[in-house]
C-alpha cells in the first residue's frame, strides 16, 4: 500500500533533489499554482472534472463516484505508463488529499508502483507556505539596488545570480516588471504562485550572510510583498545605479520589445496618458503608433518616470540622497562596480559577526 508523507518530509526530499512530485489535479487548477517543480499528470481533464462535480452536487455522490471509474477506467492504461516512466521516489497529490490522490496512489500500488501522497494535499501546502511566510524571521542583511527605470537592475541582478550570488530576482517570481508596461510580454503569476515561488527562494537563502533584490514597491503587478521582506527592504542597505539616458532607452526597447507588442504598449500607455502634460502625451502616443519607440521611451522616462522615482526616492529620508552613485555606460560595467560595492559592504560586516560572537 501507499504511505502518506507530511509536507515536512517532502521539502526535506525535494530540497536533495530526491522526490519527484506530481499534481493530479486537472490542467487549469495545476496552472492557477502548484508545488514548485511539479510535474501534472491529470487525473480528470478540466471538463471531466466539471462533469463530475456537476453530478455530484445535481444528483448524488454514488453517481458522480460511479461516473469518475467510468471515465478513469477507459485511460487507466496511459495513466500508469506514464507513472511507471518516472524513476526514482514520487509523492502524488491533489486539492485535499482526496479522492484522485488516494485513488492514484491504490491503482499504483496494485500495480507494483510505489508513490507516497501528500498528507493534506496542495491545501496543506498552501497553508504551510502562508504561515510560513507570515511568521518568517530573516536573518540575513539585504542589499537593495536603486535606479532609475531602464538602469537595468534586473539584467544586473541575472548576472550576478549567474555567478553564484545570492539574488532574489521579485520581478521574475511574479512574472511583472512592477510597471503599468510591466506585464507585456510576459505571463503574470497570481499570489499563490509567487509566495510558493518567494518561499523557495528565500528558505535556499535562509543562512547567507545576506540576499541582492532590487527595490519594488509593496505590489508588482498582481502579487504583494509579505510584510517581512517589506520591512527588510527598508531597513536594508541601498546600493544607487545611475546611467546615461541612451542606455536606458536601449534597455527597455530590449527588455520590453515594444515593436513586438505594439497594441499592447498604446493600451499600457493609455492606462497613464492622463497623468502627462497634454502636447507630452500627444507626442508619446504619436510615437508609439509610427513605431518611433525609442522616442515614446525617452518622453516617458523624462515626463513620466524619472519625476516619479524622484518623489518615491525622497520618502526613504536625507541619509538616502547622500549615497554614492555607481555610474556606468554598460550592464557589464555595471556588474563590476556593483560587486566591488559588495564586496566593502561584506568587509564591514565582518566586525560585526565578530562583535556578536563574543570574540
Amino acid at each position: 500500500m501507499f504511505q502518506d508523507i507530511s509536507i515536512e518530509k517532502l521539502n526535506e526530499l525535494r530540497a536533495k533533489n530526491e522526490m519527484t512530485v506530481i499534481d493530479v489535479r486537472s490542467p487549469s487548477e495545476f496552472a492557477d499554482s502548484t508545488i514548485p517543480g511539479s510535474i501534472n499528470i491529470p487525473f480528470f481533464t478540466d471538463e471531466e472534472r466539471a462533469e463530475i462535480g456537476t453530478l455530484y452536487k445535481q444528483v448524488s455522490t454514488q453517481t458522480a463516484k460511479e461516473r469518475g471509474l467510468e471515465i478513469m477506467s477507459a485511460k487507466l492504461p496511459a495513466f500508469v505508463k506514464r507513472f511507471a516512466e518516472i524513476k526514482g521516489n514520487k509523492t502524488v497529490f491533489c486539492w485535499r488529499g482526496g479522492m484522485r490522490s488516494r485513488t492514484t496512489a491504490t491503482v499504483l500500488s496494485l500495480m507494483g508502483i510505489h508513490v507516497y501522497r501528500l498528507d493534506g494535499g496542495y491545501r496543506s501546502f498552501r497553508k504551510w507556505v502562508v504561515e510560513t511566510l507570515g511568521m518568517m524571521d530573516f536573518a540575513p542583511k539585504v542589499f537593495v539596488l536603486h535606479g532609475n527605470t531602464g538602469t537595468g537592475k534586473t539584467e544586473i541582478l541575472k548576472v550576478l545570480k549567474g555567478k553564484g550570488y545570492p539574488v532574489v530576482d521579485l520581478e521574475g517570481l511574479a512574472g511583472h516588471r512592477g510597471s503599468i508596461f510591466g506585464e507585456i510580454g510576459l505571463k503574470s503569476n497570481n499570489q499563490k504562485t509567487f509566495d510558493s515561488l518567494l518561499l523557495e527562494e528565500i528558505l535556499r537563502y535562509r543562512d547567507k550572510p545576506y540576499i541582492l533584490i532590487e527595490a519594488e514597491s509593496k505590489r508588482i503587478g498582481k502579487v504583494v510583498l509579505p510584510e517581512f521582506l517589506v520591512d527588510k527592504k527598508e531597513q536594508g542597505t541601498h546600493i544607487m545605479l545611475e546611467a546615461p539616458t541612451a542606455l536606458r532607452v536601449t534597455n527597455i526597447l530590449n527588455d520590453y520589445r515594444p515593436k513586438e507588442h505594439k497594441e499592447q504598449s498604446l493600451k499600457a500607455f493609455h492606462q497613464i496618458k492622463s497623468r502627462i502634460h497634454t502636447p507630452t502625451a500627444q507626442e508619446i502616443e504619436a510615437s508609439l503608433l509610427t513605431s518611433q519607440f525609442g522616442r515614446a521611451v525617452e518622453l516617458l522616462l523624462e515626463s513620466y518616470y524619472d519625476p516619479r522615482y524622484a518623489h518615491t526616492s525622497h520618502m526613504y529620508g536625507e541619509a538616502f540622497d547622500q549615497i554614492p552613485a555607481i555610474q556606468f555606460k554598460t550592464i557589464e560595467e555595471a556588474v563590476e562596480l556593483v560587486e566591488q560595492r559588495i564586496k566593502e559592504m561584506t568587509s564591514q560586516m565582518e566586525p560585526e559577526r565578530t562583535i556578536k560572537s563574543g570574540m
